[in-house]
C-alpha cells in the first residue's frame, strides 16, 4: 500500500499559514500540511472503518514514511485502539518508530497507540526497558510516556503494582538526565501517579526529588 490517496486527501485540507506556524513550533525538519488534530482523526476514522488490522498496518506504515507531520499523526492514530486479537505487527511497527522519535507531538500520539500495545501484552515492558539508555533523548523519553496508563489505574491488580515501581526505577535512572523534555516526562508520570497512588509519589520524591530539576519537582508534587 502506498497511501497515495490518503496523503492526497489529507493534502486536500492543507492551510500554508497554519503549515508554516506549525514547522516553526514543532521545529523538527519535515514537511507541514497545517490540518488541525480533529482534521486527521475525521479522515482516519474513515480510513480505520474501511482495512482490517494487516491493511490499517500497511496504511500507517505508509504514511509514517512519507514524514509528513500530519501523516505521522495520522498513522498513529490508526493504530490507537484498545483490543487487537492479534497485534504483533500493529506493535513491531510502533516500536520500530521509536528511536527515530525527534518531536514531541508525534512521539505522543505514538505513545497513546504503544501503551495501549503495552497494556495488552505487559511482558513487551521487556522491549521498552532499554529504551532509558538509548542516545536519542525522544527514545528515553518514551518509556516514560509509553507506560503512562500504568499511572491512571484506580485499583491496579499486584502485577500492574509491580510496573508501576518498575517504571518508577526507570524513572530513577533518567532523573539526573538534564533535558527539559525527560525532566517533564517524569514529572508527568508522578503527577499523574500521585492522583492515585499519592503515597508511592511521595516515596518516590522523597528519595529520589532531589535529583530533579526544580520545576520538574514542583510538577511532580502538583496534587501532592
Amino acid at each position: 500500500m502506498t497511501g497515495a490517496a490518503e496523503l492526497a486527501a489529507l493534502a486536500a485540507l492543507a492551510d500554508p499559514v497554519r503549515a508554516a506556524g506549525s514547522a516553526a513550533y514543532h521545529k523538527a525538519p519535515r514537511p507541514y500540511l497545517g490540518l488541525t488534530v480533529p482534521q486527521v482523526e475525521a479522515l482516519v476514522a474513515d480510513w480505520r472503518a474501511a482495512l482490517d488490522v494487516p491493511g490499517r498496518v500497511a496504511l500507517a506504515d505508509a504514511l509514517w514514511r512519507s514524514n509528513i507531520h500530519e501523516a505521522r499523526i495520522a498513522a498513529a492514530k490508526l493504530l490507537t485502539q484498545a483490543r487487537i486479537v492479534d497485534d504483533k505487527a500493529v506493535w513491531a511497527l510502533i516500536a520500530g518508530w521509536v528511536p527515530g522519535f525527534d518531536a514531541w507531538a508525534i512521539a505522543d500520539h505514538a505513545a497513546a497507540a504503544g501503551g495501549r500495545r503495552l497494556v495488552a501484552r505487559p511482558e513487551r515492558l521487556d522491549e521498552v526497558e532499554p529504551w532509558i539508555t538509548h542516545p536519542n533523548m525522544w527514545t528515553r523519553r518514551a518509556a516514560l510516556t509509553f507506560t503512562l496508563p500504568w499511572t491512571r489505574l484506580t485499583h491496579p491488580k499486584p502485577a500492574d503494582e509491580a510496573i508501576r515501581t518498575r517504571v518508577l526505577g526507570w524513572a530513577t535512572t533518567l532523573a539526573p538526565d538534564r533535558d527539559w523534555f525527560i525532566q517533564k516526562a517524569i514529572a508527568w508520570w508522578l503527577r499523574d501517579l500521585s492522583k492515585h497512588d499519592p503515597a508511592l509519589a511521595r516515596a518516590w520524591l522523597g528519595e529520589h526529588g532531589a535529583a530533579l530539576k526544580p520545576f520538574a519537582r514542583k510538577e511532580a508534587a502538583k496534587y501532592l
